[in-house]
């Protein structure tokens, strides 16, 4: 069989995937705060996994144009997630960083994910678990996606 054949059912396995993806960053946004855009989940969990940040540098991470950027960072202020704060280093510039109570219901989110990660993946072979990584990666660095 060429590979050929094998496109179709790949092209729908990642549309299955993609579909299933974002249902779960709704459900995750959700589970963060009822208000969160599920767009605005990847910012999120970059401060908090990163710390305060600047919009250039969020934007440049999540490969987003700065104003999208400024209207998610907006949103996620409004609802008490973060807060704007002078940037120590240049006081002309803000930086972003999550509030104490957003901090807390990201990093306790983080922590349940990681927790389901665990369980579904408790009996897969480590090493298909590292090739599933690399081979992910590997068609990520592609244009496909």
């Amino acid at each position: 069989m060429s590979s050929e054949d094998e496109l179709p059912a790949l092209e729908e396995e990642l549309r299955a995937l993609t579909r299933r993806s974002r249902l779960r960053t709704r459900e995750l946004a959700r589970d963060v705060h009822p208000k969160l855009d599920p767009t605005a989940y990847p910012l999120v969990v970059l401060l908090a996994k990163e710390g305060a940040q600047r919009m250039s540098a969020i934007a440049a991470a999540l490969s987003l144009d700065k104003s999208t950027v400024s209207r998610q960072v907006d949103a996620v202020v409004r609802i008490g997630l973060a807060e704007r704060v002078a940037d120590p280093v240049d006081a002309r510039a803000k930086l972003v960083v999550l509030t104490e109570q957003g901090g807390v219901r990201v990093s306790e989110q983080l922590a349940e994910q990681r927790r389901r990660w665990r369980a579904v993946l408790g009996g897969w072979d480590p090493a298909d678990i590292a090739e599933l990584a690399r081979l992910l990666h590997r068609l990520g660095e592609t244009d496909l996606l």
